[in-house]
This record gives structure tokens, C-alpha cells and sequence, in this order.
């Protein structure tokens, strides 16, 4: 009678049991569970004896509904097939003609290296672009416009001196970038130089004015040269080009130990000196800026001279595509 006992112990609920044949006419009877037990031993066919036949009963749960039954399935949720059609979401046309522009951008080094027809197709793109722009009214969007801005493509001639190698030998523009306060309105253009030697920065700092939905004036007011940070360690390449010529570094790798020792007690004294500026008082010290395009990521700016700007929001997944 153990089993029994054990069987007394589950939550189960009242069992019906009915005759399988229907010559029995008596009321099907309803026991407890522990009636099992007495149930499961073998009585031949028709009972105990062979005299008094009785039929031999089944046993069915009415109501199963005990915590040890099997776990239903939850069926594919409305929810899960929303996140996995968001997921196959196709790109908009917007979203597909930026990444087309910015794709137009590589091997360019921001518009210094690049071919008419690579800026025909910029101009293109760009044109599209305009047309479908989310902000017709930038200058009432400043929260928009707030933050620091990295320029990815430029038409305007001037940079381009300033961008090439050829000018600064061993030194490169590491990153051109425009920080916008729309609170204090004002406006920093900053140009990050990387050497073998140190990182510096030239930057200037403007106020500006809405002068339309579109249009802002700017008006520089001061200029400063960062504090150059020296870097310990010395990468000098094995040739650089100056000039048309090619001059062989190699010679000079002997002296580079030598060489980081005085960097290293140097870089501690100049890093420490606070940037150098300066007030910028001519006429040439206001322009305007038209913003043609603009989103949380992208901007599209021209000057009041028609060169073009192309500028990616800090943090946006487009500066690694």
C-alpha cells in the first residue's frame, strides 16, 4: 500500500470512471484517486470471480489541470512578429541616397582628391537629397543644429592646400569639425593636425545670427592655436614625398631612441602651457551659411561664395560606412 500512500500525496483532482461497454447499465461511479491502487492489480477479465462477472474499469481525468503538466507553447507572438519586421524593414529612399553620398566620398580625402565625374555624382546626390529634406526651416530647429558637426566633404578650394600632404611634410589633418552652440549661439571651426611629433589644433570661434529660416551670419571673433600634446613615442615612415622627390628616412631610425628621451621630458613642459589666442578684427571675418539639408546625422551646408559642406553628426553609424 506504499503506492497508494505515495499517490495520496499528488494534487490531483476527482477522476471519473465509466464502464467500457455499454451492457452495464449501472450509473458510472466516481472514486478518489487512491482507488487506483486497488484497481491496478490483476483480476482477470471480468473481476475477482469467475462467478460474478464485473467489468473492468477505466480510469480519466475530468480536469488535468495540475502545475506538473506539460508547459503550453505561447504561441508566435503579435509583438515578436513586429520586432522581426521592423528587422527586414526596407531603407527608405532617403536613407538609401546617403549612404550613396557617402559612399561617394571615399578615396576622396573630403573633396581633395576627387575626379569631375565623382563630383558630378556628388552634386547629383546631393540635389536629391535637398528635395527631400526633413527640415525646410533649420534655423527654427537649433536642437538639430546643436553639437559638433565632422566635414566629410567640401568643394571649397581654399581647404585644399591645407589638405594636402605636400604642403606640411609628415604632417596630416587628422579631423576638420564644426561645434555648434545653439544656446549661447555661437560656432567653432576646428582643424586637428597629427604628426610624428604631436597633435595640435587651430580653431576659431564665431558668433552667429538667424537671418532667414535657412540662413545664419556668422562673425568670427577670435582665433587659438591648441597646445601641441608630444607624443612619446616617434613613428618616423621609411620615405615621404616633398616636392616631387622622395626622401629615404631610413638612415635616421638609429636616432630615434635617443630622440624620444628629450620628447618625452619636453612633451611634460608644453602640454602643461595654456593655448595661444588671438582676435580676428578684419573684414573678411563674416560670412553667412545655407542649410539645404539637415537631419539628426546629416548636414548639408553652402557659403555665401556657393561651396558646399557636407558635415556628419558625432556618434552617427555614417562615419564608419
Amino acid at each position: 500500500m506504499a503506492f497508494v500512500s505515495k499517490l495520496n500525496q499528488l494534487p490531483c483532482k476527482t477522476l471519473l470512471v465509466t464502464p467500457p461497454n455499454s451492457q452495464f447499465t449501472s450509473k458510472p461511479s466516481i472514486l478518489q484517486l487512491n482507488s487506483v491502487g486497488v484497481l491496478g492489480k490483476s483480476f482477470g477479465k471480468y473481476g475477482i470471480s469467475a462467478g460474478v462477472p464485473r467489468p473492468v474499469f477505466w480510469v480519466r481525468a475530468v480536469n488535468n489541470d495540475y502545475e506538473w503538466g506539460p508547459e503550453k507553447e505561447e504561441p508566435y507572438g503579435k509583438g515578436s512578429a513586429v520586432a522581426v519586421a521592423e528587422e527586414l524593414e526596407e531603407p527608405t529612399e532617403t536613407e538609401k541616397l546617403k549612404k550613396a553620398l557617402v559612399d561617394s566620398f571615399y578615396g576622396t580625402d573630403r573633396g581633395l582628391k576627387a575626379s569631375s565625374e565623382t563630383r558630378a555624382e556628388i552634386v547629383e546626390l546631393i540635389t536629391q537629397l535637398e528635395a527631400k529634406n526633413p527640415t525646410p526651416a533649420p534655423t527654427e530647429a537649433l536642437s538639430l543644429l546643436n553639437g559638433k558637426w565632422i566635414l566629410a566633404y567640401t568643394s571649397f578650394a581654399g581647404l585644399f592646400p591645407l589638405l594636402s600632404r605636400g604642403t606640411l611634410p609628415l604632417v596630416k589633418v587628422a579631423e576638420i569639425s564644426q561645434t555648434i552652440d545653439s544656446e549661447n549661439f555661437t560656432v567653432q571651426n576646428s582643424v586637428q593636425f597629427t604628426g610624428p611629433l604631436a597633435t595640435t589644433s587651430i580653431s576659431t570661434n564665431a558668433k552667429f545670427e538667424v537671418r532667414s529660416p535657412k540662413r545664419v551670419q556668422i562673425k568670427f571673433e577670435e582665433g587659438i592655436i591648441g597646445t601641441p600634446q608630444l607624443t612619446d613615442s616617434i613613428v618616423i615612415p621609411e620615405n615621404v614625398e616633398f616636392l616631387g622627390q622622395k626622401i629615404d628616412f631610413t638612415p635616421f631610425k638609429g636616432l630615434i631612441t635617443s630622440v624620444q628621451d628629450t620628447a618625452s621630458s619636453v612633451a611634460k613642459r608644453i602640454s602643461s602651457q595654456p593655448p595661444f589666442k588671438f582676435s580676428i578684427n578684419n573684414s573678411n571675418a563674416e560670412s553667412w551659411l545655407l542649410t539645404t539639408y539637415l537631419d539628426v546625422e546629416l548636414r548639408i551646408s553652402k557659403s555665401d561664395a556657393g561651396n558646399v559642406y557636407v558635415l556628419i553628426k558625432e556618434g552617427s553609424s555614417l562615419l564608419t560606412t
